[in-house]
């Protein structure tokens, strides 16, 4: 034990329970919790707006969490290094704690912070260290089969670290600034109005919506592909900003049975995408396969205007636009119609996965830079591991055959009041309302130019 208080840097690690650099920390005496709201180090890919929604509801949470237990948060904004080299001056502190991130520029931020301070980072955010499961010649998977399969090898994960019952005070609390002045809330409109009735941030939110979700992990196979029945566990956001950890969840719902073992693959995808921007860190905005990077993608007023109405949820796929209302309105969208929208960007529009990839990061409460990127390159063929582009998801097929009505009557409310299976392709069954656009290109049309275009790149 010492006298000088111990700095915790928080990240996307916000929680008490199975917290390692928290622990570890407590085991030096004083602590002195703080989030750095960094814009400059990450650049382009600060946080998007929804993001930030949840960010500033999961801090207030963690404040109070942190209250409870004899501590408090410290909030302050600049660069990581600067701020925390700041703090330790104002403390006395000389060494910071930390769980170890896998976004390029966290890893940036991980060396700047180094080499002004003595830093410990730890692991904890994913079933196993990100790069620590490699192949039989030691090195690192490309392929999410093969990575699974060894990455089961090593599970369960180590049984979750208990929340601590009290946290050690420094003889003096650094200045802090106030939430509400960093402006994370949207106001000027507030486009949030919907959001509080699907999410509680915060690891209290985080471990009702766990509980919620043990009651159907057997049956996750058989329902997680159907949006009117909603059968995903809603558990991305919470596990993106670390309100809980994977091995919590994992050991929760592991036992479970049935076709539970679904869900736990989805947990290891997770880990895969990190080993894939460690390999890649540019994975985000550069094709894992090189032979597409000469795609002839659609530029220009007419590719501006479709991807506007993509956005909007305005294509005439009921589908489509029911998936872009979701997010619009909660700030996250089931997982088969990610696929399905993502994809008909991609092959039925023509239009550049990246152009997704951002509206994704800004618009998705679970914006994730490993996941994001790893998924938008499955779909659009480009990735190390991925989706052929030639495959090319037929919305018109996929909505009835995964049940999509209900869905659809809820997010387009233009289409409420069709019946049966007309809902899936109101234009085809001559019941389109006036209100809903008709279909931005016929689904043959956009195949054949899809597939022309592939051709021009090999």
């Amino acid at each position: 034990m010492t006298d000088a208080p111990t700095l915790l840097w928080l990240r996307r690690d916000l929680r008490l329970a199975d917290q390692p650099a928290l622990a570890a920390a407590i085991g030096e005496g004083a602590i002195v919790p703080v989030y750095v709201l960094d814009d400059e180090t990450p650049k382009h890919y600060a946080m998007g707006g929804a993001s930030r929604w949840w960010l500033h509801h999961s801090l207030a949470s963690l404040d109070a969490d942190l209250r409870a237990v004899g501590s408090r948060l410290i909030l302050r904004r600049g660069k990581c290094d600067a701020v925390l080299a700041e703090l330790a001056t104002e403390t006395g502190a000389n060494r910071v704690h930390c769980i170890r991130h896998f976004e390029p520029w966290w890893r940036n931020a991980e060396r700047a912070v180094a080499k002004r301070l003595d830093l410990i980072c730890h692991d904890g955010n994913y079933l196993a260290p990100p790069g620590s499961i490699t192949t039989g010649s030691g090195g690192q998977y490309k392929i999410f089969t093969p990575f699974w399969r060894a990455l089961q090898q090593q599970m369960p994960p180590p049984a979750p670290l208990p929340k601590p019952s009290s946290i050690p005070a420094p003889a003096h609390w650094p200045r802090s600034e106030r939430l509400n002045e960093w402006g994370l809330l949207p106001t000027k409109p507030d486009w949030s109005t919907g959001f509080g009735a699907d999410w509680s941030p915060g690891e209290a939110g985080a471990h009702h919506k766990l509980n919620g979700f043990k009651r159907h992990a057997a049956t996750y196979g058989e329902t997680r592909n159907l949006p009117s029945v909603e059968g995903s566990s809603r558990l991305s956001p919470y596990l993106h900003f670390g309100e809980v950890s994977a091995a919590q969840v994992w050991h929760a719902v592991a036992g479970a049975g049935g076709s539970v073992d679904t869900f736990l693959g989805e947990l290891g995808w997770r880990d895969y995408a990190q080993t894939v921007i460690l390999q890649l860190p540019d994975y985000g905005s550069r094709n894992g396969r090189p032979t597409l990077d000469t795609l002839p993608w659609r530029t220009g007023p007419d590719a501006a205007a479709d991807l506007k109405a993509w956005q909007l949820g305005r294509t005439g796929y009921p589908i489509v636009d029911a998936g872009m209302r979701q997010l619009w309105a909660t700030g996250w969208m089931h997982n088969r119609v990610r696929m399905i929208t993502a994809s008909f960007l991609i092959k039925h529009l023509l239009i550049d996965w990246r152009e997704g990839e951002r509206w994704f990061w800004d618009c998705l409460v679970d914006a994730d830079y490993g996941s994001n990127a790893v998924n938008w390159q499955w779909t659009a063929g480009t990735g190390i591991d991925a989706n052929m582009f030639v495959r090319i998801m037929a919305p018109l097929v996929q909505s009835p055959k995964f049940e999509a009505g209900d869905y659809i009557r809820q997010w387009v409310p233009e289409l409420a009041q069709v019946r049966g299976e007309a809902i899936h392709d109101p234009d085809e069954a001559g019941c389109r309302p006036a209100a809903y656009p008709p279909k931005i290109i016929g689904h043959r049309a956009a195949r054949e130019r899809a597939l022309a275009a592939v051709k021009q790149a090999h």
